[in-house]
């Protein structure tokens, strides 16, 4: 079931977004005014939900207000790659604002609520201001950065180094995100849907990560929770390092955590 609850700009809904934009570039007062007033539609979409198809033509770029969604590409077969996990104040699919069909779908990973902003009032904010369109190029080069990382995962890392990876990075977006401790949180995925992501089955995750466990690299704690007991040495094992992430200087005490 979907619920949608049309807005002439919302400061509580849009300003995660103008948060996550001013994260790397310095954005004026009329700047976050104007993406402030974006007009958008709310919407409440359950788990699983698509909220774009693949093929479909792109009319929206979505704006995660809570809840986690995945992009995901479908090959001959019926078999799933998901490609990408979103969380609250990203904004999935900026791309949508200048290319004219979806190639790719996504999903919701759970029920959550998005905020639809038309990709015409993307566009014509992007041109209009150069601040806001070179914050958002920044925004979608480090998407793509994140895209070629995951490529790396699934095609030159062995299972236990895959699984370790997105295990560390997962601990560092959601505590960026203000959604979760860098050495406790909720994982929003099943075994299934980490196969999907890594390029395993479920059976290869559910070992993978029992042996993780059972070196003292990680506990499971409870349904999907995740501490991670030792994060220096399981980075080690995922091969993780954040320059991908692209994070400001200026995180010293979060680097230093890392370290």
């Amino acid at each position: 079931m979907t619920t949608q609850h049309p807005h002439r700009g919302d400061r509580p809904t849009l300003e995660p977004f103008v948060r996550k934009l001013e994260y790397r570039t310095k954005l004026g007062k009329a700047d976050r005014a104007a993406l402030l007033a974006l007009p958008h539609t709310l919407k409440t979409i359950e788990q699983h939900q698509c909220v774009v198809r693949e093929g479909d033509r792109a009319q929206y770029s979505c704006l995660m207000v809570s809840g986690f969604s995945v992009r995901h590409k479908t090959v001959a077969g019926g078999y799933r790659q998901i490609v990408a996990i979103h969380m609250k104040g990203e904004m999935v699919d900026l791309q949508n604002s200048f290319l004219k069909t979806a190639d790719h779908g996504v999903q919701m990973l759970t029920v959550g609520t998005v905020a639809m902003v038309h990709r015409d009032e993307i566009g014509n904010l992007a041109l209009e201001r150069p601040a806001i369109g070179r914050a958002m190029m920044i925004d979608t080069l480090v998407d793509a950065s994140i895209f070629r990382e995951w490529i790396a995962n699934v095609g030159r890392r062995d299972a236990r180094t895959r699984i370790a990876h997105v295990l560390c990075e997962f601990a560092l977006r959601l505590k960026l995100a203000g959604l979760g401790r860098l050495t406790n949180y909720r994982l929003p995925m099943t075994q299934q849907q980490l196969g999907d992501t890594t390029g395993l089955t479920s059976v290869h995750v559910s070992r993978t990560l029992k042996s993780l466990e059972a070196d003292g690299l990680i506990q499971r704690l409870g349904q999907r929770c995740i501490g991670i007991t030792n994060w220096k040495t399981l980075a080690d094992v995922g091969d993780f390092q954040s320059g991908y992430l692209h994070l400001r200087d200026d995180e010293p005490k979060l680097r230093q955590s890392m370290n």
